[in-house]
């Protein structure tokens, strides 16, 4: 049972570490410090201790797996249902379809779970974990600084106006984050090209009973088996068709699934949510540091929501975040260059992948060499288990577009084309 450790008021709360924002960035970063000996304040605006975001693929990516397992939650998200996530992806060259090689070790995967599941889950984790507080109902309204730094917060509570200090202040509170905004970080803006709607069903067979991934080009389509037998289904078409979507959205929503290849049966199955989605999803992306600050999660960066790969790169920043600052914030390290260490792997390992998806967020169809891999993938299990690394974010893009690859999955298509018929 989740419990907030709020107690009285002062002028002047003594922390190592404020973090703004108990979801998944926030709440893994608070475990993760505080079992390095951190003591850490998790700020969390919401009063409900069982909130959950709503608008989200509800989706770990595998790059996600090593952090879940060092939080110790895999054992619960089996037990609750999470369903582990393969899956298949159509392309026009056919279905590319990720499998083991014989005799080799299983795919690597997370796990498909709602945020009405997870979000309580990770944030009674911390709760419970000894260095924590876990701070309802407190918004922060400002940040404290002096010499040219962040030493702390200001915050609204149910109490009243309450001041925070520590040696960092860590943003896990969105793509519009507050502290971002307070700490003058400036955001890098990508627009996107196309809009997305998404719908919860039951009774929502899916071939292999796994996820299935659309590449229409432009247009985009998900499904994805969650716990309790719901399935996330999501449309992401390209904003031409905005107009003519909107006026009948229940409508434009299942004559875009029926006309998908090996369209999953919408009209029978139950829908148990809304119809929910957003017009405009811009990728954002900031620096992610600070004097006294520190960006995590979608703070630091948002991606286009069609990978799926927000939560596991939530899960990952807060994980690099402590590895690098845990000994700076408690006092034993030099904090300027714990950030900027932090900084360097942020963005070293997310800016490629940030870099294609706010080039493919544009709606554009397949560039040349992704002709060449897709088409490949589709047609050649290496290169298809070489693509499902890729998009679980277990490697970087220069890995996925090396020589060797290109080199192979040329090979693999001109055997496909074979040699002309007589007369052709």
């Amino acid at each position: 049972m989740i419990r907030s450790r709020s107690a009285g008021h002062g002028a002047g709360d003594d922390y190592d570490v404020v973090i703004s924002g108990a979801s998944l960035a926030g709440s893994a970063a608070a475990v993760l410090l505080a079992r390095r000996g951190v003591r850490v304040a998790l700020l969390e605006r919401r009063s409900d201790p069982e909130a959950y975001k709503v608008l989200c693929t509800h989706s770990l990516t595998a790059n996600a797996y090593p952090v879940l397992d060092e939080l110790g939650l895999v054992p619960a998200l089996e037990k609750a249902g999470a369903v582990r996530n393969d899956a298949r992806w159509y392309t026009r060259w056919g279905w590319i379809e990720p499998r083991a090689a014989p005799g080799g070790p299983d795919l690597p995967y997370a796990y498909n779970v709602r945020r009405s599941t997870l979000d309580p889950m990770i944030r009674d984790r911390a709760a419970q974990t000894p260095g924590v507080d876990l701070l309802l109902g407190h918004k922060v309204t400002g940040l404290i600084q002096e010499g040219g730094r962040t030493v702390g917060v200001r915050a609204s509570t149910p109490q009243g106006e309450r001041e925070l200090r520590a040696r960092l202040v860590v943003g896990a509170d969105g793509k519009d984050s507050a502290v971002a905004g307070f700490a003058g970080l400036p955001v890098r803006r990508h627009e996107n090209a196309r809009f997305g709607y998404l719908a919860h069903f039951r009774g929502l067979p899916l071939r292999g009973g796994i996820g299935q991934t659309w590449f229409l080009e432009p247009d985009m389509a998900y499904a994805f088996p969650n716990d309790d037998g719901v399935t996330v289904l999501a449309v992401l078409p390209s904003k031409e068709r905005l107009p003519a979507f909107k006026e009948d959205l229940e409508g434009s929503f299942r004559a875009f699934v029926r006309a998908l290849p090996e369209a999953p049966p919408v009209d029978s199955a139950e829908r148990i949510s809304k119809i929910i989605g957003t017009v405009d999803y811009p990728l954002h992306s900031r620096r992610p540091t600070a004097p006294g600050v520190a960006l995590i999660g979608d703070a630091a960066l948002t991606g286009d929501p069609l990978w799926g790969v927000g939560c596991g790169w939530a899960l990952q920043s807060a994980q690099w975040l402590a590895e690098a600052v845990a000994p700076a914030a408690a006092g034993r390290a030099d904090l300027d260059r714990s950030l900027a260490a932090y900084a360097r792997t942020h963005r070293r390992r997310l800016r490629g992948h940030q870099y294609l998806a706010a080039d493919y967020a544009t709606a554009r169809p397949f560039n040349p060499v992704e002709r060449l891999v897709f088409s490949a993938a589709a047609r050649d299990a290496s290169v298809a288990r070489h693509m499902h690394l890729f998009a679980s974010r277990l490697i970087g893009p220069l890995r996925f577009l090396n020589p060797l690859v290109l080199a192979k999955a040329a090979a693999v298509n001109i055997r496909h084309r074979g040699p002309a018929a007589p007369g052709a």
